[in-house]
């Protein structure tokens, strides 16, 4: 046992675990990562999944050839049913957990349907308890798919200005990167990356190809591209300290990113 590491356990067994002191010593202690050579792909739902056959066949094609360079842990966004979803529970005044949980079903439902088309090639859909097995998934075919709502369900954090769960399939897909300390996170969304206003409404929006989340923040676009949360996590990790925006829409663009070039928006911790 290190001096470090026993210093930390008699911290633990004599101080609250609030203790400023204690706190200070668990993050000194040595961080093991689980799945460094792994790469987290978020894909869309509203901005992929839901366009269809279009838009789904031509990314499946693109993650198979990926996969024989890249282990991939492949997260899908929940989308338009659940912002449907969202909708009727709100009215209905539930609370945040519950619409966690439906927001979570619909991601699944994305996760089961992307796992099916690549099942031919080996790759399977994991539900989040399922997640322990990746390393095996990993290590047989490359690829794993997951549905990317963070399992919090009832015990979700609520938003304190709405029901809307906070922490959602953007979310979700970080803490998995970050928990396994994998080496990238990449968005796969409909836009060409991070820009000044909206480029779906606004002519003069102006492409951003890299930014920090500070600069984000005190420019206003801490909305604009990511759930919010997601830019607070990124400051906070100690892996994954930068993301990667692209466009699944256009060819190439996520084979591009796994191979390290910096197409679409970077979004970097600091």
């Amino acid at each position: 046992m290190t001096e470090t590491t026993a210093a930390l356990e008699a911290l633990l067994m004599q101080r609250s675990l609030t203790d400023a002191q204690l706190q200070a010593a668990a993050e000194a202690a040595a961080d093991f990562r689980i799945l460094p050579d792994a790469t987290v792909l978020k894909i869309g739902g509203q901005s992929v999944i839901d366009r269809g056959r279009a838009a789904v066949y031509p990314l499946v094609d693109e993650i198979v050839a990926a996969r024989k360079a890249h282990k991939l842990l492949i997260g899908t966004g929940a989308g338009t049913r659940a912002r449907h979803l969202y909708s009727i529970a709100a009215g209905l005044n539930l609370p945040a957990g519950v619409l966690a949980q439906l927001g979570a079903s619909v991601a699944d439902q994305n996760a089961a349907m992307l796992g099916q088309l690549l099942a031919r090639h080996g790759i399977s859909a994991v539900e989040s308890a399922g997640l322990s097995a990746v390393p095996l998934y990993l290590a047989e075919v490359n690829g794993v798919v997951f549905g990317g709502m963070p399992p919090y369900k009832l015990w979700i954090r609520p938003s304190a200005e709405s029901v809307i769960p906070p922490y959602r399939t953007d979310a979700g897909c970080f803490l998995v990167a970050e928990q396994f300390g994998c080496k990238a996170m990449i968005y796969v969304k409909d836009e060409d990356g991070l820009h000044t206003a909206n480029p779906k409404t606004s002519r003069d929006a102006t492409f951003i190809p890299r930014i920090s989340v500070d600069e984000m923040k005190a420019r206003g676009l801490q909305d604009s591209i990511l759930e919010f949360p997601v830019l607070d996590l990124l400051k906070q990790a100690r892996h994954v300290r930068q993301v990667q925006i692209v466009n699944g829409l256009v060819p190439g663009n996520l084979t591009r990113a796994l191979a390290g070039e910096p197409v679409g928006t970077i979004i970097t911790a600091s």
